[in-house]
C-alpha cells in the first residue's frame, strides 16, 4: 500500500495490469473495498476490471449511495462482485450477483464471497473475533485484527460451501487466512478512523509460503468535504 503517484488523495495497494484495488481510502476518509463473487455460474461480462470500482469511487464526490445506485446500472461490465463503500458517513454494499444496493446500518458485518453475511465458517469465526476484540479494547486492537485475520484453520469437510470450485479448493478456500499452492492470503489490511477525524492504515504482507515480509503503518489527519 502507498500514495498514488497519479492520485495523491488516494492511499491503498495497487492492480499494476489495469490500475484499481481491492481496497483503498483517501484524504477524506472515504473508502472502498471490492471482493469477487463465486456462484458457479457466470456474472457479467467481466469487460472491465472490478478493481476500478473503488478507484471511481474514490475519483469521485458521489455519496455512497449515489454511487452504488449509479454502479448498478453499469454491472453487467464486470464479472461478479462485491463492493463496500464510505463516504464519510454513510456506508453502501451492492453486488451484482445478488440484487439491489443496500445502504448499512451501524453494526459488524462480515463479506466473503458471497453476499452480505452469508455464514460460512471464516465468516462465522471473523465475526465472534471481532466482536471479542472490540469488547476487549485493551492493547493494540490492531495486533488483535491481524492476528484474527491470521487465522489458518479450514473448516470441516460438512461445512464446506459449493461455490462451484470443486471440493479441495472449497477446503483451501475455507480458512481466513488462506495458504495454498496456486492462491492464497498476500496482504492483511486494518483501517481504523476515529471521532477526532484521524485514520490509520495498517497493512501485513506475506509471501507465497504465508510468512510475514513486511508491514505498513501510517496516520493522517482527515480533511475535505464530508469530514
Amino acid at each position: 500500500a502507498d500514495t498514488w503517484a497519479d492520485a495523491p488523495h488516494i492511499f491503498g495497494g495497487r492492480d499494476l495490469e489495469a490500475g484499481g484495488t481491492w481496497l483503498a481510502v483517501d484524504q477524506r476518509g472515504r473508502f472502498a473495498t471490492i471482493t469477487n463473487v463465486r456462484t458457479g455460474k457466470p456474472t457479467g461480462t467481466g469487460a472491465r476490471s472490478r478493481g476500478l470500482i473503488v478507484r471511481d469511487f474514490l475519483d469521485r464526490d458521489e455519496d455512497a449511495e449515489s454511487f452504488a445506485a449509479a454502479l448498478a446500472r453499469h454491472a453487467d461490465d464486470y464479472e461478479g462482485f462485491n463492493v463496500l463503500a464510505y463516504d464519510g458517513r454513510a456506508l453502501s454494499w451492492f453486488s451484482n450477483a445478488v440484487g439491489d444496493p443496500r445502504a448499512l446500518e451501524r453494526g459488524i458485518y462480515t463479506l466473503s464471497n458471497a453476499a452480505l453475511d452469508t455464514v460460512w465458517p471464516k465468516t462465522a469465526r471473523l465475526r465472534d473475533g471481532f466482536g471479542e476484540v472490540i469488547e476487549r479494547q485493551h492493547g493494540d486492537i490492531v495486533d488483535h485484527l491481524l492476528e484474527l485475520l491470521g487465522d489458518p484453520r479450514s473448516a470441516a469437510a460438512h461445512e464446506l460451501p459449493d461455490t462451484g470450485v470443486g471440493h479441495a479448493m472449497e477446503r483451501v478456500l475455507s480458512s481466513i487466512f488462506i495458504r495454498g499452492e496456486t492462491y492464497g492470503t498476500r496482504c492483511s489490511t486494518v483501517i481504523l478512523i476515529d471521532e477526532q477525524d484521524r485514520l490509520e492504515f495498517h497493512e501485513r504482507r506475506y509471501d507465497a509460503a504465508g510468512s510475514v515480509v513486511g508491514d505498513t503503518r501510517v496516520r493522517f489527519e482527515l480533511d475535505g468535504p464530508g469530514r
